[in-house]
């Protein structure tokens, strides 16, 4: 039977090496996690023999420095500058939502199949994907093995797990269904990346037509028109008024683009600026909101948001002002976020929740009522987990809507574009073949 050596961690923290005989790695584990270990790395026994000698002298090595330092009556001083560059490290990675959907499934999994979060953690850990989890899912399982809870260790990582993840999960630490609150996690972000590919696919095809239109028309304009200018200039004759119109814009793209594309850069740079002040964020949420059909789909999209999390979170036990503070972080519109602020005050004073979210008519009466009924019946959870499939709903009508009422706008645009190019240059040549039959 093969020898595998091991080093792993007890609970308290202690390190532990040896030896064990097993038919495989994944039986090791097994007993190694019988014992109460969390193994940190397992290699073949003639593996570790032929690499224990550069472990000695590496050891002795740091042994010599050691003594040679503590004999001139120094102190060691510990690698500052390699840890700066790992808290510089631990900064910028960051997991991607699909990444945390992959992680949260494939942990649930693995602690539903009986696997302690130790091993868990370090099974994850030593699939290499060359991406920010690598990292992220390494420092977990250290965490966990010097003592840390899990909550604990996510919230190490802000970027990556947000406010409403690390409650969850220190909610299912409590009460010991943590490979339960997982799995609800899991579907949360399945209903949350699903909302946004819906949004996102709605601008997918506007922004393509806009771009291949916006293409030709420069395309036009530097190309061709000039090239139909010239021509004019040597028949001579007076040009019709949309034809010199249009031989303007082109000398003035031709001549002065250079300036058009600095203060547009700039122009877009100073925007993106603003929208990031909370002023300028709300003016944008709020311009948004009541823009004809892209509205609906923010609308539709930050309601469905609300209510999905609202419920998640007091379906693990998360108290109301605190789940309140959460969705107001999650909802993704500054004047839905106010609204919900607002109303988070009010709750402080013992109100219900709908009664609060009626007062200041940013939330739709229909979602208020639903939630009142929910209230009254002792079910809120229930309760928004229908409003967040009504809203759902409303989002496909309302992604549908938009790209049907957008699809002919962005043609008849572009037609209009192409079209009047296209008549001034009839135009003019109409004029100047007429005048040379005469």
């Amino acid at each position: 039977m093969p020898q595998f050596h091991y080093i792993a961690k007890t609970r308290a923290g202690e390190r532990r090496e040896g030896t064990l005989e097993a038919p495989d790695r994944r039986t090791l584990l097994t007993l190694l996690s019988r014992q109460g270990l969390v193994p940190i790395s397992v290699t073949d026994a003639a593996t570790q023999a032929l690499a224990v000698p550069e472990k000695k002298s590496r050891a002795a090595r740091r042994a010599e420095r050691k003594a040679l330092t503590s004999s001139a009556g120094g102190i060691e001083k510990p690698r500052r500058k390699w840890f700066r560059l790992e808290r510089r490290r631990q900064g910028r990675a960051r997991m991607k939502l699909a990444e945390l959907l992959l992680f949260t499934g494939e942990l649930s999994d693995l602690l539903a199949s009986g696997m302690t979060l130790g091993t868990a953690l370090h099974s994850l850990a030593l699939r290499k994907t060359g991406r920010a989890q690598d990292e992220i899912v390494t420092d977990l399982r250290d965490e966990i093995v010097q003592g840390s809870s899990l909550s604990t260790a996510l919230a190490r990582w802000p970027e990556s797990f947000p406010t409403l993840y690390v409650s969850m999960v220190r909610a299912g630490e409590a009460s010991g269904q943590l490979s339960a609150v997982l799995e609800r996690l899991m579907k949360h972000y399945e209903r949350l990346l699903e909302a946004r590919e819906k949004v996102m696919m709605a601008m997918v095809y506007p922004i393509i037509v806009a771009l291949i239109g916006f293409g030709a028309m420069i395309f036009i304009m530097t190309f061709v028109v000039p090239r139909f200018s010239a021509m004019f200039e040597e028949l001579g004759g007076t040009l019709p008024l949309p034809t010199r119109m249009l031989i303007a814009i082109s000398e003035g793209l031709l001549r002065y683009g250079w300036v058009l594309a600095i203060v547009l850069f700039f122009g877009i740079a100073a925007l993106r600026r603003t929208f990031r002040t909370p002023a300028g964020r709300e003016w944008k949420d709020r311009l948004l909101l009541r823009l004809p059909a892209v509205g609906a789909i923010v609308r539709a999209n930050a309601f469905s948001n609300f209510a999905h999390t609202l419920g998640t979170l007091l379906a693990n036990g998360v108290q109301v002002l605190p789940a309140l503070s959460i969705v107001e972080s999650t909802v993704g519109n500054s004047v839905i976020a106010k609204a919900l602020r607002e109303a988070k005050e009010r709750v402080t004073d013992g109100s219900s929740i709908s009664r609060p979210l009626a007062q200041d008519g940013v939330f739709p009466p229909l979602l208020t009522d639903m939630l009142a009924v929910g209230e009254e019946s002792g079910d809120i959870a229930g309760a928004l987990a229908h409003i967040g499939r009504r809203y759902d709903n409303e989002l496909d009508r309302a992604v549908k809507l938009f790209t049907t009422i957008l699809e002919p706008i962005m043609m008849l645009v572009i037609a209009a574009g192409v079209g009047f190019v296209a008549i001034s240059m009839l135009m003019a040549v109409f004029d100047l073949t007429s005048g040379l039959n005469t």
